[in-house]
């Protein structure tokens, strides 16, 4: 008798990143790929789009907008949080990552195009939760993301504990402009890979 394979993620939660909403073309498309696998997908939208404000709230707020989405959507699908992943595009998967961090019990992590460091400012490293993350983390980047090249992201994520997927997209800049079907396809086939 064949043994049957333990459920991966049930569900995914998308963040988008600092200057866009939950329509993000890349968060559409990841969704789209998503959910026709079968996986329950929110994608959020933060309260200072909601809003209208063009400045981010304040991290603690993003995370726990991030953090009741991940409640919500676990509620809804009849799971617990520890079945959904997270993630996101930019600032988006940061927040993501830092819930996580601070405790959020989640399945995986989707960074997509994670902000290393800002533009120029590579001594300015967005990494210290890093430690805490030990769970199942993709990053997929450009190979010419200003927000961090493809040799500091290999070298930061070696602090992460949980294992690590790492991703680059051939010339593709931090906006990973019209790569969204292969980005899809890429996140879609990784959470599928996962055990449960």
């Amino acid at each position: 008798m064949s043994r049957r394979r333990q459920p991966g993620p049930a569900g995914l939660v998308l963040a988008p990143g600092a200057s866009a909403g939950p329509d993000q073309p890349a968060l559409v498309a990841i969704d789209a790929a998503v959910s026709g696998a079968g996986l329950a997908v929110e994608r959020v939208e933060f309260p200072y789009r909601a809003a209208g404000r063009r400045r981010p709230d304040a991290a603690p707020v993003l995370m726990a907008t991030v953090r009741r989405a991940a409640e919500e959507l676990a509620g809804r699908i009849g799971v617990s949080t520890a079945r959904i992943a997270l993630g996101g595009r930019s600032m988006g998967g940061r927040m993501a990552s830092m819930a996580a961090a601070e405790g959020l019990a989640a399945a995986a992590l989707v960074l997509v195009s994670y902000p290393l460091h800002p533009p120029g400012r590579p001594d300015r490293l967005r990494v210290d939760h890093f430690a805490a993350l030990d769970l199942p983390c993709l990053f997929v980047s450009g190979t010419r993301d200003a927000f961090g090249a493809p040799v500091e992201l290999e070298r930061e994520v070696a602090s992460i504990p949980g294992p690590v997927t790492l991703s680059f997209l051939d010339g593709g800049d931090h906006s990973l402009r019209r790569r969204d079907a292969e980005l899809a396809t890429l996140v879609r086939d990784w959470l599928l890979g996962l055990p449960g």
